[in-house]
C-alpha cells in the first residue's frame, strides 16, 4: 500500500485511499486488541480498568498514527503537504497525551479497584490507595509537562523564544523561577506525603481545630470533610509543615472518655455496674475496655470519668453519647441523692435560736443591782413565743443542709 502511494506523484487522491484504507486497519486493531483486553480484565482488575480508560482515547490514537503513516511517505510537492503533515504530527502528540493520562488513570484505579476500603480493618488499602493516587497525579504532571513539550518543538519560532528565555537572566528568568516554586514545592510535598505517609485516604484528623476525614488528596491540596458535611481544604505544603492529629495513623480503635459530676454520697459500684450493662448493649462497643474512676474531686462534688472502647472514631463518638444518656438517667431513676448540690447553713435559724436559749441564773448573793434575787426563768411557751419551735436537734438538721 505504501509503494501505491509512492508511485504516485502530486495525487491526492491515492493518498486519501492509503489513507482510508490505513485508518480502517488502525480501526479492526482497536477493535481486536481491546476485545482481548476485556477478556483478559474478567481474570485482572488492572486489565479491566486500563481497557475501560484507554478504549476511547486508543480508537484516536491508532487512526491518527495510520494517517501519519501515509503522510510520512508522501512525496513531497503536494499542496499544503507541510501544513497537514505537522497538524496531524500536533494531533498526535495531543492524542498520545491523552492516551497515557488514560492509562495512568487506568492503571491507578485497577490498583484501587484491588484494594478497597469498605473492610474492617482497611490500613492497607488506605495506604495503598493513597499512595498510587498520589504518584499517579504526579505522574500526569510529568506526561503534561513532556506533550506541551513537544506539541512546542514543532514549531522553529516558539523554540527560538523559549530557548532564549532560557538562556537569559534577567527578570524573566526570575519571575519564572518565583512563578514556579509553590508548584514545585506542592509537586515535592505530595511525593513526601505519597512515601511517608503522615496521612492516608479516609484517614481520621484534626486539623486547624476541625474534626474530620481526608475525602481526596490532590496534587497541591487535601479536602477533608468536616463533620458537618463541610469540606476543609488544606494545602499540601502545609500538611508538611505543621502538626496536626491523625487518629487512625495505625489503627483505627479508639478510647473514648464521659465524665459526670456527681455528689461524694454516690455509690460507685451500682454505676460500674450500670456501664457495664449498657456496653454490653450497645453495638458500637469493642469489648476492650468499660470502666469508671474518679477522676478529680473539690469542695462540693466528684468527677467521675467513664472510659470506654470503639473500632473507629464515629462509633466512639455514638458510644460516649449513649453512656453519657444512660448514666445520668440512671441517676435520675435510682439515686436523685446522687446529683451535684450546693449545701448551705441557714444562719437566720441559728441566730433565732441563740436569741430564745434561757438566761442562765446568778450565783446566790450575786444578784446585780436594781435586780430581784429571783430570777425569772422563761417557761416553755414563752420561749416558743420567742420565736423558736424547733428543737436542737432541728438547728443541727439545718446546718447540715438537712432542714426545711
Amino acid at each position: 500500500m505504501l509503494d501505491v502511494v509512492t508511485n504516485h506523484d502530486n495525487s491526492w487522491a491515492v493518498v486519501v485511499l492509503a489513507a482510508i484504507i490505513a485508518i480502517v486497519i488502525a480501526l479492526v486493531a482497536h477493535a481486536i486488541i481491546f476485545a482481548a483486553l476485556r477478556r483478559l480484565g474478567r481474570y485482572s482488575a488492572v486489565a479491566g480498568a486500563l481497557a475501560e480508560y484507554t478504549q476511547e482515547p486508543a480508537r484516536t490514537v491508532l487512526p491518527l498514527i495510520a494517517l501519519q503513516m501515509v503522510i510520512g511517505v508522501t512525496p513531497p510537492g503536494l499542496a499544503f503537504e507541510s501544513l497537514i503533515r505537522n497538524g496531524i504530527t500536533l494531533l498526535v502528540i495531543g492524542a498520545m497525551t491523552w492516551l497515557a493520562l488514560r492509562a495512568v488513570a487506568g492503571v491507578a484505579e485497577g490498583i484501587i479497584r484491588l484494594h478497597p476500603t469498605d473492610a474492617g480493618d482497611n490500613l492497607d488499602a488506605r495506604r495503598i490507595q493513597t499512595q498510587t493516587r498520589v504518584l499517579g497525579r504526579t505522574v500526569m504532571f510529568f506526561i503534561v509537562l513532556l506533550g506541551s513539550a513537544s506539541a512546542l518543538m514543532l514549531f522553529p519560532d516558539v523554540r527560538q523564544i523559549g530557548t532564549a528565555l532560557l538562556a537569559s537572566a534577567g527578570l524573566a528568568g526570575l519571575i519564572a523561577g518565583i512563578a514556579a516554586r509553590p508548584v514545585l514545592a506542592s509537586l515535592i510535598a505530595g511525593l513526601q506525603i505519597a512515601l511517608t505517609q503522615p496521612i492516608r485516604l479516609d484517614d481520621v484528623v484534626i486539623m486547624e481545630d476541625e474534626w474530620g476525614r481526608v475525602e481526596e488528596i490532590t496534587a497541591t491540596y487535601v479536602v477533608v470533610k468536616v463533620w458537618d458535611e463541610r469540606r476543609l481544604i488544606v494545602p499540601l505544603q502545609w500538611v508538611i509543615e505543621h502538626p496536626f492529629q491523625n487518629w487512625t495513623r495505625t489503627k483505627s480503635q479508639l478510647l473514648g472518655t464521659v465524665f459526670v459530676w456527681v455528689d461524694y454520697c454516690t455509690p460507685l459500684a451500682p454505676l460500674r455496674a450500670e456501664l457495664e450493662r449498657i456496653c454490653r448493649a450497645a453495638s458500637e462497643w469493642d469489648r476492650r475496655v468499660a470502666l469508671i474512676q474518679v477522676a478529680d474531686t473539690n469542695e462540693r462534688a466528684m468527677q467521675l470519668r467513664a472510659l470506654v472502647s470503639a473500632g473507629d472514631a464515629s462509633k466512639a463518638w455514638d458510644l460516649r453519647c449513649r453512656v453519657r444518656e444512660g448514666l445520668i438517667d440512671f441517676l435520675q431513676r435510682n439515686h436523685p441523692e446522687a446529683l451535684p448540690r450546693v449545701r448551705a447553713e441557714l444562719e437566720h435559724a441559728g441566730k433565732q435560736h441563740r436569741e430564745a436559749a434561757p438566761t442562765p441564773a446568778p450565783p446566790p448573793g450575786q444578784a446585780g443591782v436594781g435586780e430581784s434575787s429571783a430570777v425569772k426563768r422563761p417557761t416553755k411557751p414563752e420561749v416558743q413565743e420567742a420565736g423558736d419551735a424547733r428543737a436542737p436537734v432541728d438547728a443541727q438538721d439545718s446546718a447540715t443542709g438537712k432542714g426545711d
